[in-house]
């Protein structure tokens, strides 16, 4: 039966290209129905087969379905001479790996690059989707959840929850492959998001600056599995790196566990915790930077001593020693080469008056504050609304962003960061 596709998630670009990573199990043979749908969508399809791959399905079924030739081996001259591993992982807008069995999840937790899919992974810059397939028992297996754990805590990775049902071999539970048309529309949707959010060129406002940006969350290890965080996405700090970017500006974005894609022309740094975010941030200043924009939402604590094991259940009461953070925007205030500080307020509650104490008691140049109690804009929302707050040496009043996308919103900061500095 022939899938009815929603027309208005179909991306406008026909050239964005998927690289399809099929690796060992039964579900491979929804693989190849999942090529046509990407197809249907107008995408523009290439495909790895791992070695246990063939064994289920062959490289010709996916080449006549892709209309591109299959790749299979890492060290193979002809397609060296052709599309290598390393233009392979140039080429990709977006690597889905479907299925990934278990073997593979635990390889590329591991960060192994022993075969043409692996190392493709490690050589991309491209977002990697994992839709897992496997036994029931084996996704509950620990170990699995273990290897799922390590490869979700990096940014670039998603991890697409597997369905429940009957399987292959007669079990029933989780670990099913999702049906091809539902993860094809997940990645047409994800295309058409990013089309709808993509900022136009602006005036070079910052042209000759270099900006850094620090967006997203910490994570503040409790032991090896669990940690303490914030439901920051992200958004609004990436979003400030591409208009950055489009008025002209050097843009480093210093960012925690977020799976979003890094803007165009823009410098990435990944970290995880407020240490490495000082770190990084320091070595920015250090090296020279204009402006400092702290939109991430940095952890207040940390645990005084993290767990070398996984925390055992005991008793009906746990409790954790936390001890204060690093005041990352204030050491950076601080700093013998101090930039242009912008600094950012999620309030919940008195507002203006928070962000005004906090714009004299850091020391910044200036402010942006929002209500995260409201539920259509902050955390995790493709909208904001901000009250932008200036030094008073700069005698510019305060300015009221009104609900818009982040992408809108964050041209406007631009150019009250250029105002301040014209």
């Amino acid at each position: 039966m022939n899938a009815v596709l929603d027309q208005t998630s179909t991306p406008k670009n026909s050239a964005q290209r998927i690289l399809l990573g099929v690796t060992g199990g039964i579900a491979a043979y929804k693989s190849a129905l999942l090529v046509r749908r990407l197809k249907e969508y107008g995408f523009d399809v290439r495909v790895i087969l791992t070695e246990g791959a063939q064994a289920f399905i062959t490289p010709l079924t996916f080449q006549a379905l892709s209309a591109n030739p299959v790749h299979t081996d890492l060290l193979d001259p002809a397609a060296e001479a052709g599309m290598g591993h390393i233009e392979l992982a140039r080429w990709a807008d977006l690597i889905l790996i479907a299925p990934a069995s278990a073997n593979t999840l635990a390889r590329l937790s591991a960060g192994l690059s022993d075969d043409l899919l692996s190392t493709v992974v490690l050589a991309s810059r491209a977002p990697v989707w994992l839709a897992p397939a496997m036994n029931q028992q084996m996704w509950a297996n620990a170990v699995t959840q273990r290897n799922i754990s390590t490869l979700r805590a990096f940014p670039h990775f998603k991890v697409i929850e597997p369905a429940a049902g009957e399987q292959a071999c007669g079990d029933v539970g989780m670990g099913r492959m999702p049906e091809p048309e539902q993860l094809a529309k997940q990645v047409a949707d994800y295309f058409s998001e990013l089309a709808h959010h993509r900022i136009e060129p602006i005036k070079p406002l910052l042209a000759g600056k270099h900006v850094v940006i620090t967006a997203g969350p910490t994570r503040e290890a409790l032991d090896p599995v669990r940690y303490v965080s914030n439901h920051s996405s992200g958004k609004m700090g990436f979003a400030l790196a591409e208009a950055c970017h489009a008025a002209g500006a050097k843009v480093t974005l210093i960012a925690g566990p977020v799976v979003l894609p890094t803007p165009e022309g823009v410098t990435r740094i990944n970290i995880q915790s407020a240490q490495e975010l000082l770190d990084h941030c320091l070595q920015a200043v250090d090296a020279g930077c204009d402006v400092f924009v702290a939109t991430a939402a940095v952890a207040d604590y940390r645990a005084a001593e993290v767990a070398s094991h996984k925390i055992k259940k005991s008793g009906d009461q746990l409790t954790i020693h936390l001890v204060k953070n690093p005041d990352i925007v204030a050491s950076i205030a601080q700093h013998a080469k101090r930039p242009f500080m912008v600094g950012f307020a999620a309030e919940t509650q008195n507002m203006e008056e928070y962000a005004s104490n906090k714009l004299k008691n850091k020391k910044l140049d200036m402010i942006a504050c929002n209500d995260v109690s409201r539920s259509d804009i902050g955390f995790g929302s493709d909208d904001n609304a901000m009250t932008v707050f200036f030094n008073e040496q700069y005698h510019l009043d305060k300015r009221v962003l009104d609900k818009a996308p982040k992408t809108k919103i964050a041209m406007q900061l631009v150019e009250s960061i250029a105002a301040a500095n014209s």
